[in-house]
């Protein structure tokens, strides 16, 4: 917690213990679910939470806010996302039952209300959200071509409705024909050695 203390000094006492349970619950599904790798569970802090918490150091969320996590596995990026902004609404969708089963349950034991899910495809998800967040499921351009359908500007937030993803590596032809994307180095935002090669990229709705 030492480090999520460190970058986010302004939590309640609630969104505290919120993350201290995430700590605790992560280790105890991944006996049973891998969601985390079990090589980096000892990590999870930095490597997944603070990691994750890096989209929120590049944009703050309007309250009203309604933000899609697509390819979420065991609720990452937004679970920690919807501990910071309790006002905004999170939708989580996997493919994959038992991970959500995990992020389901920690979403209840933390008492966050403002988290939905969908077990399925992006195609079965019809309704309509400020943002996209996702930890690098896919290339962008292709992660772009199956969520723009469900992405509609309302006018919330400082940046238009767009794809926000948590990347790493070099990134120069997988962004190629995506010329409006910005690209950030999480480096700029956190100091820990592993964010050195790690990047957000946010693609604005064509």
């Amino acid at each position: 917690m030492k480090q999520i203390d460190r970058y986010f000094p302004d939590l309640s006492e609630e969104q505290r213990q919120q993350f201290l349970a995430m700590l605790r619950l992560y280790p105890e599904w991944n006996e049973k679910i891998n969601v985390i790798s079990r090589r980096d569970i000892d990590n999870l802090e930095i490597h997944h939470l603070l990691h994750s918490l890096g989209i929120a150091k590049f944009i703050k969320f309007a309250p009203g806010t309604r933000v899609l996590d697509l390819g979420t596995g065991g609720g990452l990026p937004g679970l920690p996302l919807a501990v910071l902004f309790p006002d905004v609404q999170f939708h989580l969708i996997d493919r994959i039952g038992k991970k959500l089963t995990v992020a389901r349950d920690i979403a209840q034991q933390c008492g966050l209300k403002n988290v939905t899910f969908q077990h399925g495809d992006i195609g079965e998800c019809h309704d309509t959200y400020d943002f996209c967040v996702s930890r690098a499921v896919m290339p962008q351009r292709d992660l772009m071509r199956l969520v723009r359908k469900n992405l509609k500007d309302n006018g919330r937030n400082a940046l238009p409705s767009g794809l926000i993803t948590l990347k790493g590596g070099d990134l120069h032809d997988e962004l190629k024909g995506l010329p409006a994307s910005e690209t950030v180095q999480l480096s700029d935002y956190f100091d820990d050695p592993f964010f050195e090669t790690k990047k957000l990229v946010f693609t604005p709705k064509p």
